[in-house]
């Protein structure tokens, strides 16, 4: 039981806050800005960018999901920073960072990105080994500098696919029509599947989300007006901008 616990704590901890992001790329939004549901004018021009055609069903979704957040594991994650010191708050979300980039690598191949499937590989392989399974990030001070990271729905907007209607997933949370089914291929994928011990896997899962939802303590200073079109648009805007490889359109 407490082992099924933790596999459902891991699995919304590490989805339900956006998906495919860095919990620091959230601090340099604007905090004043006001975020509002879709409007009439966006549903006739169809931009997918944000246009929510199940808003009133992904609206119930988010509802549930943020119950369980703001009772369970928002509680549960300012515990566990408040008992633990920094240095190694630190080192454990560099430890499960360090796992994400053999997802990373796959997709970085999948897209014909071998230079930085080349970066990829030798952090991993550095911190895997001198950095003690990515507690320390030694690569970095070797000059192999961490990216924007890959998945494998970043590697279907790479050629082309777009991510279709915004959906709120029952506790995976904010996700897109493209990027749901794509988390299933980046799962199998992930090095955590490969153990055995049922237990210890799930705990793993656990403590992941975990250490992933005290990142975006911080970040939830930021939320302003209507929660749920703030997920949903920083998630959209977030998602573009990585299959973008963070070029930013100029519309003058």
């Amino acid at each position: 039981m407490k082992s099924t616990l933790l596999l459902l704590a891991g699995i919304l901890l590490s989805n339900y806050a956006f998906s495919g992001g860095n919990p620091e790329s959230f601090e340099n939004l604007n905090s004043e800005s006001n975020y509002q549901s879709t409007s009439d004018a966006q549903v006739n021009n169809l931009d997918y960018s944000t246009y929510d055609p199940w808003e009133k069903f992904n609206r119930k979704i988010f509802a549930f999901n943020d119950a369980i957040d703001t009772y369970a594991f928002k509680p549960l994650a300012k515990g566990y920073q408040f008992v633990t010191p920094d240095p190694l708050e630190d080192g454990f979300s560099r430890v499960f960072s360090n796992l994400g980039e053999l997802v990373t690598i796959a997709n970085d191949l999948l897209q014909g990105k071998f230079k930085q499937a080349t970066n990829d590989t030798g952090r991993f392989l550095i911190n895997t080994t001198v950095g003690l399974g990515g507690f320390f990030d030694v690569a970095d001070n070797l000059g192999l500098e961490k990216n924007e990271g890959e998945d494998f729905g970043q590697t279907l907007g790479f050629y082309g696919v777009g991510d279709g209607p915004f959906v709120m997933l029952p506790i995976f949370g904010p996700s897109s029509v493209r990027d749901a089914p794509s988390r299933i291929v980046d799962q199998l994928l992930n090095p955590i599947n490969e153990i055995d011990d049922i237990p210890a896997r799930n705990a793993l899962y656990g403590t992941d989300g975990l250490v992933t939802r005290a990142d975006l303590l911080k970040a939830e200073e930021l939320f302003k007006g209507d929660k749920y079109a703030f997920y949903r648009d920083i998630y959209l805007q977030r998602r573009q901008y990585l299959v973008d490889d963070g070029k930013v359109e100029d519309d003058f």
